[in-house]
């Protein structure tokens, strides 16, 4: 990998960030590979946080790749390493197959660092990683809805793309409990690959086959906006008080609203903004230093109906609503 010097300034790249700014013309050759940004809200705004950062004006030439199919990142992760990136940044679509791909990547001198999610690869194989913790994140509303002391629990369990780090943590916790406990049963588990009309076409399924149900755990919020609507439909009442607890992730700004509204009752948050902290790794690497800390793990929460504040929608709210992204998610699947 070619050394260059670069210097570190303040600015704004969605959120404060660090940018930076090269001392040489040359400038610094990065490849991202993410999920397609019309997967949910939160890709659409993690999308726009990498791409504002990783800027010509900034000091980098960015080549980027999105998919939702791993084999497809994959070539895209080769093509890249023989393009002969700097870097190259990864959120895997799944956790599994990336091996051999990190190797020649190292061999290569190239130096992978992984954003938003885990991958199943020796620490060896990556320099660093910035990602949420995903395991964490699904004990804490699984923690939540066993706070809520329903004498029995009948989920419909809506699944995100099988595999990825977010559908194994958020899913693995709930599993766990259901397997534990006689009064925890799982009415429905079936994916709707983050989407918003599939997640609603599944609840319908459940409503029209007469199994009883009070919770939808849905592992994010286009798909509980989607879940929504079909009890909407058939008019089953939801949120605080009411028939169904629904549950959702991401903290988009639409979802801490229906919160605040009392329609939903849980959102757990997942930090989409992580461009700053791949921005001073990278300047890290480029002045040769040692990086502290391997993997930095992003700190987030989960909000309660009955305690969430205005302050926080403005604080913690991802994106628009979940209605735009959800249209854009199902032109995409049209095509």
């Amino acid at each position: 990998m070619k050394k260059r010097m670069i210097g570190l300034a303040l600015g704004v790249v969605t959120a404060v960030a660090m940018c930076m700014t090269a001392n040489a013309d040359e400038l610094i050759k990065v490849g991202i590979i993410n999920n397609d940004p019309n997967e949910s809200t939160y890709r659409t705004a993690n999308v726009k946080d990498l791409e504002q950062a990783f800027s010509e004006e900034n000091g980098f030439e960015a080549k980027t790749f999105y998919s939702l199919n791993n084999d497809e990142q994959i070539d895209a992760a080769k093509q890249f390493i023989q393009e002969g990136v700097d870097y190259l940044l990864l959120s895997a679509a799944a956790t599994t197959g990336w091996d051999t791909v990190l190797q020649d990547a190292q061999a290569e001198g190239i130096p992978v660092i992984l954003f938003d999610r885990t991958i199943d690869a020796d620490e060896s194989l990556y320099e660093a990683s910035v990602v949420s913790d995903m395991a964490k994140e699904g004990q804490t509303a699984v923690d939540w809805l066993a706070g809520q002391g329903l004498d029995e629990y009948n989920i419909i369990h809506i699944q995100g793309t099988m595999g990825s780090a977010a559908q194994v943590g958020r899913s693995g916790a709930l599993d766990q409990m259901v397997a534990d406990n006689d009064n925890w049963n799982i009415v429905a588990q079936q994916t709707a690959d983050w989407n918003a009309e599939t997640a609603q076409q599944i609840v319908q399924s459940v409503i029209d086959s007469g199994d009883s149900f009070n919770v939808i755990y849905a592992e994010n919020d286009n798909m509980a906006a989607g879940a929504v609507k079909a009890l909407d439909s058939a008019g089953i009442s939801h949120g605080v008080g009411k028939d169904v607890i629904i549950m959702g992730f991401d903290t988009t700004t639409d979802g801490l609203k229906e919160l605040k509204a009392g329609n939903w009752n849980y959102d757990g948050q997942c930090n989409p903004f992580q461009s700053e902290y791949l921005l001073d790794i990278i300047s890290k690497l480029e002045a040769g230093e040692t990086l502290e800390e391997k993997t930095i793990i992003m700190d987030e929460k989960g909000f309660d109906a009955e305690t969430i504040t205005d302050e926080d929608i403005e604080k913690y709210g991802v994106g628009g609503d979940t209605t735009e992204a959800e249209t854009e998610v199902e032109t995409t699947a049209a095509e």
